[in-house]
């Protein structure tokens, strides 16, 4: 952890930097240390992990059911273009879903502040009085904001409702990334059936896909927060359990051996 005093870049004098430190803080802060991609961080271990969970159950179930690789495979493959064409449109129309939200709330503050402007004008006072906002720096940064609407409307959706203004383009983006992370995902499972017996598959599938979801969630706890070891082991275990009820079903439909 870094101190107040570490962290604070307005703590020292503000002398120029010599070209050797910017030069290092730049490499720093864009490469040793970046700021990550919440929302392409979330499609990709919202794509891989449901696709690797989807089919692993699928193919473990028909795997349960029956002995034949080809229909093991059939079937993996037909949930694998499934589960990532479903998942790229899910994620597409879900975002558009947010967009629209985002403007119908933005259409009713711009309402708000023209119907109701002492109250929004509270509102704006309470939000940076709790960020410790007092007395006269209060009154100014009101003023400030309330003075031009469009600049008012854009803190509310910000501060209150915590929402960012739609990109056309990220719905397309997020329905891609999403897509070709559940294919990906869906493969893993699935390619031990291409080599081996279904006996052998079953078990090497099961470990693979354990060691993929383990390695998800040791990267997603190194890149958020939290314990990675902790991460991969629950990502593991809730993946490969959820997995397994495929595998009970096949079970109970067995189709029998022909003598």
């Amino acid at each position: 952890m870094y101190s107040q005093k570490e962290v604070n870049p307005m703590s020292d004098t503000h002398a120029p930097l010599a070209k050797g430190q910017l030069i290092e803080q730049v490499r720093l802060h864009d490469h040793h240390d970046p700021h990550r991609h919440e929302s392409r961080l979330a499609d990709v271990i919202l794509g891989g992990q449901d696709g690797l969970v989807n089919v692993l159950g699928v193919i473990l179930g028909v795997a349960a059911a029956t002995q034949d690789a080809r229909i093991v495979i059939a079937a993996g493959l037909a949930a694998t273009f499934a589960e990532s064409i479903s998942m790229g449109a899910v994620a597409y129309t879900s975002r558009l879903a947010s967009d629209d939200l985002y403007l119908s709330e933005r259409e009713r503050e711009y309402r708000h502040i023209h119907l109701a402007p002492d109250v929004e004008i509270e509102e704006i006072r309470d939000i940076y009085r709790k960020k410790g906002f007092e007395g006269e720096a209060l009154d100014k940064i009101v003023e400030v904001i309330t003075s031009n609407p469009d600049v008012w409307v854009n803190v509310m959706m910000s501060e209150e409702f915590q929402m960012t203004p739609p990109e056309k383009s990220k719905a397309f983006r997020s329905a891609i990334i999403v897509g070709v992370s559940a294919l990906a995902g869906s493969l893993i499972p699935l390619l031990p059936f291409f080599f081996w017996a279904v006996g052998l598959s079953i078990g090497v599938s099961i470990v693979v896909a354990a060691l993929a979801l383990f390695v998800v969630g040791v990267y997603k706890a190194r890149v958020t927060i939290g314990k990675p070891i902790r991460s991969g082991i629950q990502m593991a275990v809730i993946g490969t359990i959820s997995a397994l009820a495929g595998y009970v079903v096949g079970l109970i439909f067995k189709v029998p051996t022909v003598p």
